[in-house]
């Protein structure tokens, strides 16, 4: 994970020059690339619940199955049904929840308050020098009224979370280099560089990698490639989803059904993933590897 963090950091470092030499993508290809990369490298680290629920709660006979498969499905239509119902406070809650979930990320015995502070830097810190366009993306997820209210409270929280930011890193430097410099580079990223290309790269680099590189860790080595093999399945569930979802908004701008399938499928995706992964954190899986 080490490795994996050094990548992650490197990535980082890059973007930030790339964004602060003015060299970037039209918003049209922002989209295009960052709902391609979400789909394919960021969406299927969720495709591992099944086989945390194997391991963990010893889900195998087809009853079983049935009955995760319905909860896990239930939930997500449930935050799909939020999402139309009351689209401001599902953007609150969303923002709210997923920087909870990343603070995860980081190392074993990191502080509480710089997993606080690095879970929602990707999503505070745009607001520090992309307002603009920190609202205009999230209006397209959640519609221009509820960005016009979530957006101008980012903004005032990113000036002093990012002081916050710098502060507990310097802290955390002197015990765990490495859990500082990923605080670091996911701080210099999100303030920096277009909040689209900041999230996908954080979370194609370093979320979703990282989970699954946790998961794989915590089972013994011989069930690893059947592990993979399972994973597959829920992995061309989701792809086939969002391209029928695709086919059937096609009525909606392209920016908007692209923004709308992506960040509204995370969204439906995360409640039960957060449920399963912090149940996890909790009572752990088997160690041996």
């Amino acid at each position: 994970m080490q490795f994996q963090g050094r990548l992650f950091c490197g990535l980082a470092l890059a973007l930030v020059i790339a964004s602060l030499a003015g060299v970037r993508l039209d918003l049209p290809g922002e989209l295009v690339a960052a709902g391609v990369l979400l789909l394919l490298l960021g969406m299927p680290h969720g495709s591992l619940d099944v086989v945390v629920a194997r391991e963990l709660i010893g889900v195998g006979s087809f009853k079983k199955w049935a009955l995760f498969s319905l909860i896990y499905l239930g939930l997500a239509a449930a935050v799909v049904f939020f999402w139309a119902l009351a689209p401001t406070l599902f953007l609150c809650v969303f923002l709210v929840s997923s920087a909870l979930h990343f603070g995860g990320d980081l190392a074993a015995g990191a502080p509480s308050l710089l997993r606080v502070l690095y879970g929602g830097a990707v999503i505070v810190l745009p607001g520090l020098w992309h307002e603009v366009e920190l609202q205009r993306l999230l209006g397209l997820v959640a519609g221009p009224a509820s960005a016009a209210f979530v957006t101008p409270l980012l903004s005032q929280l990113a000036g002093p979370w990012l002081v916050a930011t710098v502060l507990a890193g310097a802290l955390q430097a002197r015990t765990s280099r490495h859990a500082a410099c990923e605080a670091a580079a996911l701080a210099a990223l999100a303030v920096t560089a277009p909040p689209l290309i900041a999230f996908t790269a954080y979370f194609c680099a370093m979320h979703s990698p990282r989970h699954v590189l946790k998961s794989l860790m915590s089972l013994p080595a011989a069930r690893v490639r059947s592990a993979l093999r399972l994973a597959v399945w829920p992995t061309l569930v989701v792809l086939a989803t969002a391209a029928l979802l695709g086919l059937l908004a096609s009525e909606l701008p392209m920016e908007a059904r692209m923004m709308q399938i992506v960040f509204v499928g995370l969204a439906a995706l995360t409640l039960p993933h957060m449920v399963l992964i912090e149940h996890v954190r909790r009572v752990g899986l088997p160690t041996n590897r």
